[in-house]
């Protein structure tokens, strides 16, 4: 035998040393894969429990569509005048005692114009005429 060529004891413990070190990366592989399966499989589980929470919440009946949405209050600087007039009262008011409260001119202009606007907010649900001509804020 030359110098280059192995004997046979030594290729076979050769193969052994490899053939322990495949075996040895083949179970860590195997502990990996285990590990990424437990992973998959928690994100599998959350991903279920997502789409079921959804599709229960899709079930419920819609709370909002029961409750009456609080009425929108007209964006003129009037309407907010009025509402903190009837804001400082307990009681019902008349178009000309707001024009008084709002410390504008008592004509019969500004009284019909002050009585549309109350009548505009009781179309709106936050007023209430509770006789002819007699205005107050809508309690719940």
């Amino acid at each position: 035998m030359t110098g280059g060529e192995l004997s046979l004891g030594a290729l076979l413990v050769r193969l052994e040393e490899r053939e322990r070190q495949i075996a040895a990366q083949a179970e860590a592989t195997r502990e990996k894969i285990a590990e990424l399966t437990a992973l998959l499989d928690g994100f599998d589980t959350a991903a279920q429990e997502i789409r079921i929470t959804r599709k229960t919440l899709l079930e419920l009946p819609d709370s909002r569509s029961s409750e009456p949405s609080a009425p929108k209050l007209p964006d003129h600087p009037a309407y907010q005048q009025i509402m903190a007039v009837f804001a400082a009262t307990a009681s019902p008011l008349r178009a000309r005692a707001v024009c008084e409260a709002m410390d504008v001119e008592i004509a019969p202009s500004n009284i019909n114009n002050v009585r549309l606007k109350l009548k505009r907010l009781t179309e709106r649900g936050i007023l209430a005429e509770t006789e002819q001509g007699l205005f107050a804020l809508r309690r719940p």
